[in-house]
């Protein structure tokens, strides 16, 4: 998959089996898994875990997770696609003690296998590039696999280890993880579907899973392929406009796509450009969110995106309508309460202001030094003004403060040959609309 203009391309972690392991009805369910988890190496490990459990059914996550995860494991495959691929396998389970996980023998083994090899590397005075992955594993099977739930599978394969948490310095009590008197079901389903002559390798899969992953009714069934094809239309989004029928049925899902948030602060630009009344909802959505779902460094970075947005149109409406939004939420510098409205314009309209006088200042010396022909920047000082004009308007900015008109009037007066420009610098320099 190419990679976006806000994430470099990173390789899919699906096996190379993967899309032989299903037939034409999951191409979906593999395309769209397949699109997340090619860039999931820059998002916390707990949102890609989330992701996955949405894409796939309930009753199709053992063996996806056995045919297409399992395989990576004890591949070549590079450090953070096997620690995501070791957290997503953990996090299946992540309600129920480590020990009934039916991958603990499989995590165990690689644990074994990948210490023995980083001590002796250290050993010989050198150092294995796996001595993280050692580290995430151990914290798994302790039964601590969610205290690297908020950090990138990147972020852990590139975070040096203090050296009591070294590889040769990691212990595990071998029994509590091979016991023989406990069946395995990665093998017993292995076997399984060698022996199986055709048979549907997910026959017989509730013997060996536990009753929550079967007990599926039709109702959460149908949830949960809604919310997969949400994720599919939300990741679309970003790289094409979408039809009245898709932003329909993706508009109500935006709450269960952003609690916790499927996507980043790095993709809502382009979502911004393409989808303006998309965005508007998943800004309500991720200012909304509870505690649990969001932390200030996040509202700080949608934020942050809003003011570096550039003056087109798409941009103007989204801020204007969250300028106008009167929905309360807690602000993240005070703790207090507030409303998006207010927060938008104490944290995010000046600074939006001054990037739109910048980029359009930059838009006109490449038009002069013929770097572009088309009529970006002409466009663009009629809508900031027009946009500017609305604000007084609305009372949302005054002429008469400094503080909130000095640097239009500036770049107003500056393009007066503009009509919008010239009515516009008039208004401020009375001081009054």
């Amino acid at each position: 998959m190419a990679g976006s203009r806000f994430f470099p391309k990173s390789p899919t972690i699906l096996s190379p089996t993967f899309s032989g392991q299903f037939g034409s009805g999951d191409q979906a369910v593999q395309a769209s898994l397949g699109h997340l988890l090619s860039r999931a190496y820059t998002l916390p490990c707990s949102t890609a875990a989330q992701a996955f459990s949405q894409l796939v059914q309930p009753t199709s996550r053992f063996q996806l997770a056995l045919d297409a995860l399992l395989p990576l494991l004890n591949s070549s495959a590079e450090l953070a696609q096997r620690i995501l691929v070791s957290f997503i396998l953990y996090s299946m389970y992540a309600p129920y003690p480590i020990s009934i996980n039916p991958f603990k023998s499989a995590l165990f083994s690689t644990f074994v296998k990948e210490r023995e090899l980083a001590t002796r590397a250290a050993n010989e005075g050198g150092f294995s590039e796996n001595e993280q992955l050692v580290w995430v594993l151990w914290k798994i099977l302790k039964g601590d696999g969610n205290d690297i739930g908020p950090y990138s599978p990147s972020t852990l394969s590139r975070s040096p280890l203090l050296p009591e948490l070294r590889a040769s310095n990691l212990f595990l009590d071998e029994e509590t993880f091979t016991e023989s008197n406990v069946s395995d079901p990665v093998k017993s389903r292995q076997e399984e579907a060698r022996n199986s002559n055709g048979r549907n390798p997910s026959e017989g899969m509730s013997a060996s899973v536990p009753p929550h992953e079967t007990n599926i009714s039709r109702e959460e069934d149908e949830r949960n392929e809604r919310i997969a094809h949400g994720m599919k239309l939300l990741l679309a989004a970003r790289d094409r406009v979408l039809t009245l029928t898709e932003q329909r049925i993706l508009t109500p899902l935006i709450p269960h796509l952003t609690s916790p948030p499927m996507i980043t602060s790095m993709d809502l630009p382009s979502i911004v450009a393409n989808n303006s009344n998309l965005a508007y909802s998943l800004y309500i959505a991720l200012l909304t969110a509870s505690p649990v779902d969001s932390t200030a460094q996040g509202l700080s970075a949608y934020l942050e995106v809003l003011t570096q947005l550039p003056p087109t149109l798409p941009s103007f409406d989204l801020l204007g309508r969250l300028l106008r939004d009167t929905t309360s939420i807690t602000d993240p510098t005070t703790g207090g309460r507030s409303t998006i409205a207010d927060l938008v314009r104490t944290e995010v309209l000046g600074r939006f202001l001054h990037e739109s006088i910048n980029w359009l200042d930059n838009a006109e010396r490449q038009e002069r030094e013929g770097l572009i022909s088309d009529d970006r920047f002409a466009t663009g000082v009629r809508n900031l003004c027009r946009f500017y004009n609305s604000l007084l308007k609305l009372t949302i900015v005054d002429a008469a403060s400094d503080a909130d008109s000095t640097e239009m009037a500036h770049f107003t007066l500056r393009n007066s040959r503009f009509g919008e420009a010239n009515a516009l610098y008039r208004v401020l320099a009375a001081g009054k609309f």
